[in-house]
């Protein structure tokens, strides 16, 4: 398998050939260089997308996989709790694997499962079957977002490092946005093993892209040569270090704010302010824009003008106060205020995550050039874990308030404001420019 490591030279931005020496400068290497930057975006914002898109495009069959396989709707949803379940589980095991064996060889290996068990999920005879094959995807799929990341690691640092994370939020915020309206439209010409047909094809196209294009960019000097006890006290001594378990945790809690909006937000929209799927449908696609957008504002405009962790407790305040604001108006503090302002505080509170989540992964793994991939795989499971404890609190109450919206969004942003400042302690570091 041709593997060809990243040099020095790309880290500084020196344009090198495919054996990592340095290529002629000038204009031409610099447009050879836009290009190839382009294509690695693109590359790893495919890999980034494809478990939402497996999560997501999924979700427009369920109730036709209820009928088709005659099983109960609870039995049917843990067909998603086993994928979601995957792709934590998957990045603990694939994050240490890519930090001794190079990026290429386990990324290419999980697409290769992941494809297998999204074709195997087309022929599923039972909900149980499917529920395995899930669990598989799940876990082969875990290897395109852990190791996206490691490899972003391994290319730069500091400025440019937020700077690409925030290029990849642009692409894998639209990827949930977009999924269940391509699942939409695929079950009107077929059913819902078409959908995973879908996804297969796309598994196979993204491996081929892999293979060919997505060269190795750790070297073999910097990999780690010990086996699973080798890589539990990588992972324990990056757990050791307080400011990158801070900034971990603070990601996470972030992060599972947003999943309580995911999880909550179509019953609060339609059933208890009365809007049409129709609203809601364009709510969403509002708040997400409004993600996609701060997100580009903080890698274009703000990054490399002011520290990565003034962006960062500016984004994570932002989201303690809209976080307020939602439960004093979804408690009545302001009487029936409708589904205006409830709506507002949404926009504002997704908005301020294109501040929190790019500039969390970017300030804990500036600090782990030695692990990308354990530190990447533990930023992963924590934020599945933490946001799959938090989801199902938001219906704790019923679906007649949306107030458990609101309490689990302002815990869990009091939660990373407090992480943030506790264990990070940014103003030791001086707020020094990344």
């Amino acid at each position: 398998m041709p593997e060809s490591g990243v040099s020095r030279a790309q880290h500084t931005h020196i344009p090198t050939d495919r054996t990592g020496i340095p290529a002629a400068t000038g204009p031409t290497a610099t447009a050879a260089a836009r290009r190839t930057g382009l294509l690695v975006t693109l590359v790893l914002g495919g890999l980034t997308a494809l478990p939402p898109l497996s999560m997501d495009m999924y979700l427009p069959a369920l109730p036709a996989v209820t009928d088709a396989l005659h099983a109960p709707a609870a039995t049917v949803q843990l067909t998603l709790t086993a994928c979601l379940g995957g792709m934590a589980l998957g990045q603990v095991v694939v994050g240490p694997m890519s930090d001794r064996w190079g990026r290429r060889r386990p990324l290419l290996l999980g697409m290769v499962v992941y494809v297998l068990a999204t074709a195997l999920c087309v022929f599923a005879p039972t909900t149980e079957l499917l529920i395995g094959f899930r669990l598989l995807q799940g876990l082969a799929g875990a290897a395109g977002i852990v190791i996206a990341r490691a490899v972003v690691r391994d290319m730069y640092d500091g400025v440019e490092m937020a700077r690409f994370f925030s290029t990849l939020m642009l692409i894998s915020g639209v990827a949930p946005v977009v999924a269940p309206l391509i699942g939409g439209q695929v079950l009107r010409f077929t059913d819902w093993r078409g959908i995973f047909a879908v996804l297969t094809v796309v598994g196979v196209l993204l491996t081929l892209v892999v293979w060919r294009w997505l060269h190795e960019t750790l070297p073999p000097e910097e990999r780690h040569t010990g086996g699973v006890g080798d890589a539990l006290r990588t992972m324990r001594a990056l757990l050791a270090d307080r400011t990158f378990t801070g900034y971990m945790v603070a990601g996470s809690l972030a992060f599972a704010a947003l999943f309580a909006y995911v999880s909550a937000s179509p019953f609060v929209v339609q059933e208890i302010y009365g809007a049409s799927p129709q609203t809601f449908s364009l709510l969403f696609g509002i708040n997400s824009i409004g993600l996609i957008t701060v997100g580009q504002i903080n890698g274009k405009v703000l990054v490399g003008r002011i520290s990565l962790d003034k962006a960062l407790g500016f984004g994570l305040g932002v989201i303690v106060l809209a976080a307020t604001a939602l439960l004093l108006m979804t408690s009545g503090a302001f009487g029936d205020v409708g589904l205006v302002p409830v709506a507002a505080g949404l926009f504002v509170l997704m908005s301020a995550m294109g501040l929190a989540m790019p500039n969390t992964n970017a300030q804990a793994l500036m600090r782990t050039k030695h692990a990308a991939g354990s530190a990447s795989a533990l930023l992963g499971t924590s934020s599945f874990l933490i946001g799959a404890i938090a989801s199902p609190l938001v219906g704790i109450a019923g679906d007649a308030t949306a107030v458990p919206m609101a309490v689990v969004q302002l815990v869990c942003a009091v939660g990373a404001m407090a992480c943030f400042l506790g264990l990070c302690r940014p103003w030791q570091r001086g707020g020094a420019r990344a």
